[in-house]
């Protein structure tokens, strides 16, 4: 016997109803499971590269930078003899202790290692100890030190998301697979913006590859550091 038109209706608006509600439950699902993913490790190491107009920007962001915060690894392309008058420079400009990197190095908290120019910088393990290993190797990207050797490092030791990337202003799209590695292991990511960039071209690549978790004005950047280091949260 056919049922009622009032009864098809009926059991219409109950299915729909049942389909609404599943789709409802699975979306509060992917958002309480999102929410999880985001609940985010403490960072025990920084890692920021930077190019073409670097200097300028680490010069603003650096002197920013407020303890406690976790070592600091910074790559710029920069010449030879540069990068120490630099780490030199900054030492004097920011409360946070700022050195040329020297291969064997020991990171330390509230430090910044600038890498030498010349010379590509990584780092080791050693229980549970951090070290630089600053050595010669191939150009990357035409570039030595190159951004993309860092991070691959980084991403190879630090696999439970406890390492940030920052990746600067600058010419090219070094440091954009290191990010991408490294967000692959968890790790927070964080871009400064086209409008504020001297060059947004490793920021460009970066981004346009999926990695980048925030980008921000290069006068937000040393806030956004520091408030996913010490809340492990963005802004």
């Amino acid at each position: 016997m056919a049922l009622p038109t009032d009864s098809i209706n009926t059991v219409e608006h109950k299915n729909l109803a049942t389909r609404l509600l599943s789709i409802a439950e699975e979306a509060a699902a992917q958002i309480a499971a999102q929410k999880a993913s985001l609940k985010k490790k403490k960072v025990e190491i920084i890692a920021i590269g930077s190019s073409t107009g670097g200097t300028e920007a680490l010069s603003r962001v650096l002197p920013k930078l407020r303890p406690p915060l976790p070592p600091v690894l910074i790559v710029q392309h920069i010449p030879v003899g540069f990068s120490k008058l630099f780490a030199e420079r900054m030492n004097k400009e920011c409360v946070l202790n700022v050195k040329e990197a020297d291969d064997g190095d020991i990171v330390k908290p509230n430090s910044v290692y600038i890498a030498p120019g010349g010379l590509h910088m990584a780092i080791t393990k050693v229980g549970d100890m951090t070290k630089i290993s600053c050595h010669m190797g191939p150009k990357l990207h035409g570039c030595r030190p190159a951004v993309d050797v860092l991070f691959h490092s980084i991403a190879r030791y630090f696999t439970d998301g406890s390492a940030m990337a920052v990746i600067l202003t600058g010419i090219g799209h070094d440091g954009a697979k290191g990010m991408q590695e490294m967000k692959k292991q968890g790790s927070p990511t964080i871009g400064q913006d086209e409008a504020t960039s001297v060059v947004y071209g490793m920021p460009r690549a970066a981004f346009e590859l999926g990695v980048v978790d925030r980008q921000y004005p290069l006068d937000m950047i040393a806030a956004a550091i520091m408030n996913r280091a010490k809340s492990n949260e963005l802004l």
